[in-house]
């Protein structure tokens, strides 16, 4: 039975013909309901409000072994294997993603498999088995994914940020788990791995710290029905929410440029800063304003100067790395050879844009804009696939408000200039970690990451240091960008005549032709526009397919600065189509 059927309005695309229903059933498990006639697959995600940073000290990676045979096996289904090969069976696909505070378990299905597959689905969170055996397996499983990311320049930089960190805050914990830390270590200390697994379990997979979301195409009423039945009997501990207060970089971690040998040829620049989470004032959206900004590729942007000077080819700006009490703001730059040379001069045209943008004041008109583009691009987004959209649903659940479950933070709407200002003084000298990745820092270094074995080595950056970086640097033209003519004022939709099956030739000259197609099915107000240039000689030779894919990339670079448009340019044939 559901001991609470809310009343609450929940937010959705106007477009969404789906409907929406939340529940929470008597053992305190939040539940929302999606009920879409038209689908031909059905999904659930489960969300359990725990992740690696709950791990035990001295066994980690337990977090991950749990989000791997959780599935193995159950009280009421106690073959192993059973649950995967009825979801294979039934056309769909299963999966989990554990992340540092929360793990998320879900899985699709054909519409005729979808009720046992719940059934089958809630019994994991009921009784799971979770046998020696199957433990064993697991942690090979575990094992093998680490060694496979061995090899992988992302995850080893990653793992390096956490490690220049404090070593009593979870964020520097190996949260990965291998070999070692689940099997060698525990047994050298007398410590069985399933006896504390299942003690994990029991302690953190509350009814209370769970988020479902269950998507149908039967009606609200009966998907409610099939919950209530399947998920009551999940146990209600009374377990809190997992916290980590406090910051994981002291000063003895920031103010520096650490230096990175990775896997791969290429070099790399991440500047990064500690900033209060934007989770708190998501509908201000102060970290949206600042990669709006930061990242913008058009005339006067960063990235717009950089690729002047030959010193770049990618930039991005975005929150990255958090949790309700911390989080990170971080700027991504792929350097050119040349760039390599002018680490120094990069930073100090970041800071001065900062600097730019700091004494330009936060306007109100970006974000009107940002505002705008924000609210278009949620209310009339395409639909994504079910297992994709319950996923993404249930994984957010427990930070926002019921009315807010689906638009989250995709919409600031409130204008708050003393938020923005707050976060954007974050962005200081003084708290900046740089990481710099090249190849051509082998042999310079002296320290090793304990886990992925990245070498690096570490240097204090000083404030009087990026301040003469910033006198140093270019003398270039930055600026605010210009406004933004391509922000529609009126989405409504222009219904065509008379009805058109194949497209109409609007033009044709002896070196043109313009058809048109009009479709207003899906009610959405969108337009694609295709151009297809006819290049007889695109493909004669290797030197001219290259020369053709180099001139599309810069039609590309020149349209992104023009109007940060959604472009996508390919070569085919004799054409080169945008």
């Amino acid at each position: 039975m559901a001991i609470g059927k809310d009343d609450v309005e929940i937010l959705k695309p106007r477009t969404d013909k789906r409907e929406y229903r939340r529940i929470v059933l008597k053992n305190s498990l939040q539940v929302l309901l999606i009920s879409d006639p038209e689908t031909d697959k059905c999904a659930a995600a489960m969300n359990v409000g725990v992740g690696s940073f709950s791990d035990p000290n001295g066994l980690e990676g337990v977090a991950i072994l749990l989000g791997h045979i959780l599935y193995f096996a159950s009280e009421k289904y106690p073959v192993e294997g059973t649950y995967l090969k009825y979801i294979i069976e039934h056309g769909g696909s299963t999966g989990a993603i554990i992340s540092s505070d929360n793990t998320n378990f879900y899985f699709d299905v054909n519409t005729d498999g979808f009720e046992e597959a719940l059934d089958r689905f809630a019994q994991c969170f009921i009784k799971s088995l979770m046998s020696a055996d199957a433990t064993t397996r697991g942690i090979k499983a575990v094992d093998s994914e680490f060694k496979k990311n061995l090899l992988s320049d992302s995850w080893r930089m990653s793992k390096l940020q956490r490690h220049i960190s404090m070593e009593g805050h979870p964020y520097h914990k190996f949260g990965e788990g291998n070999w070692d830390t689940l099997e060698v270590r525990p047994k050298e200390k007398g410590v069985d791995t399933r006896q504390e697994l299942l003690k994990f379990y029991e302690e953190n997979y509350s009814a209370n710290l769970m988020h479902l979301v269950v998507y149908s195409k039967e009606n609200l009423d009966k998907i409610q029905s099939l919950v209530e039945y399947k998920f009551q009997e999940i146990r209600n501990s009374g377990r809190s929410f997992p916290s980590f207060p406090g910051q994981p970089c002291s000063s003895e971690h920031l103010q520096i440029l650490v230096r990175a040998v990775p896997i791969k040829e290429g070099n790399k620049l991440k500047i990064v800063w500690p900033i209060t989470p934007e989770i708190r004032y998501y509908k201000e959206g102060p970290c949206r304003y600042l990669d709006h900004l930061i990242g913008h590729g058009g005339e006067g942007s960063l990235l717009y100067i950089l690729r002047k000077l030959g010193w770049a080819t990618t930039l991005y700006a975005s929150e990255g790395n958090w949790t309700l009490e911390f989080s990170v703001f971080q700027v991504d730059i792929d350097l050119t050879n040349a760039g390599q040379d002018h680490m120094q001069d990069i930073v100090g045209l970041l800071f001065k844009y900062i600097l730019l943008l700091q004494q330009s004041g936060v306007c109100k008109w970006i974000f009107d804009e940002l505002s705008a583009i924000c609210e278009t691009g949620f209310h009339y987004k395409d639909k994504v696939h079910p297992i994709s959209y319950v996923r993404s649903i249930a994984s957010m659940m427990w930070m926002y408000p019921p009315r807010d479950w689906l638009v989250r933070s995709s919409m600031p709407s409130n204008f708050n200039q003393g938020i923005i200002r707050m976060v954007f003084n974050e962005l200081s000298p003084d708290k900046v970690r740089i990481f710099w990745e090249s190849k051509k820092f082998e042999g310079l270094t002296d320290m090793v990451e304990p886990w992925y074995g990245t070498a690096y080595s570490i240097e204090k950056v000083t404030t009087s240091m990026i301040q003469e970086w910033m006198s140093l640097a270019p003398k270039e033209n930055l600026h605010l960008p210009a406004p933004n003519i391509f922000i529609p004022t009126d989405l409504s939709l222009k219904d065509p005549e008379e009805k058109i099956k194949h497209p109409v030739l609007l033009r044709k000259s002896s070196h043109s032709r313009a058809w048109y197609k009009p479709n207003t099915m899906f009610s959405s107000p969108k337009a694609c526009v295709k151009i297809g240039f006819n290049c007889p000689y695109a493909r004669n030779s290797p030197e001219a397919q290259v020369l053709t894919s180099i001139f599309a990339e810069l039609v590309m670079d020149y349209l992104n600065e023009y109007g940060k448009l959604d472009c996508i340019l390919v070569v085919a044939c004799d054409q080169v189509i945008e």
